[in-house]
């Protein structure tokens, strides 16, 4: 037997949970739903709140600044590392804890429609192959790169008005 009420409440608290802010994956998690479920409940009915954006960026010298500009335009997911930074992501831990850390990533990513991308080609082709999301690069070079890079903020800032803008 299923009971039409239970599934109308479970559906109701989705979506107040996603209108509120939560993630895909904080909402399933609350609820013991899988995060594709809510994925396919918003494509059905069409409530996502437009186009969610992420920045990734490493190595940067300017990523305090970079990150400011990230959280103007209210950007739920920005991780914008140094060279120094980026090495402490992977030194002294066990692969399997680097493997675990990495797959949060991509879980998290996965939430979003854009994903601007500071990086080396090589990042952005890895990504590429992850992620079912549109990809935007800004090319830091060629692998690998060894030292931090400065990016002008207002190529970030356009590129964010860009995505915004579609």
């Amino acid at each position: 037997m299923i009971s039409l009420n239970k599934a109308v409440r479970v559906v109701e608290n989705t979506l107040e949970l996603r209108e509120k802010g939560s993630s895909q994956q904080e909402a399933a998690k609350k609820l013991h739903l899988d995060r594709s479920f809510i994925s396919r409940l918003e494509a059905i009915g069409e409530i996502r709140k437009g186009n969610r954006v992420a920045v990734i960026g490493f190595p940067l010298s300017n990523n305090d600044q970079l990150a400011e500009i990230c959280r103007e335009y209210g950007l739920d997911f920005y991780l914008l590392l140094n060279n120094e930074q980026r090495w402490e992501l992977v030194q002294n831990k066990q692969a399997l804890d680097f493997f675990n850390t990495a797959l949060d990533l991509v879980t998290r990513l996965r939430e979003f429609d854009t994903l601007i991308m500071i990086t080396s080609e090589k990042w952005y082709r890895l990504a590429e192959a992850l992620l079912d999301l549109q990809i935007i690069q800004i090319d830091l070079g060629a692998t690998p790169i060894e030292s931090d890079r400065t990016i002008d903020p207002l190529l970030l800032r356009n590129t964010i008005e860009q995505v915004f803008s579609r």
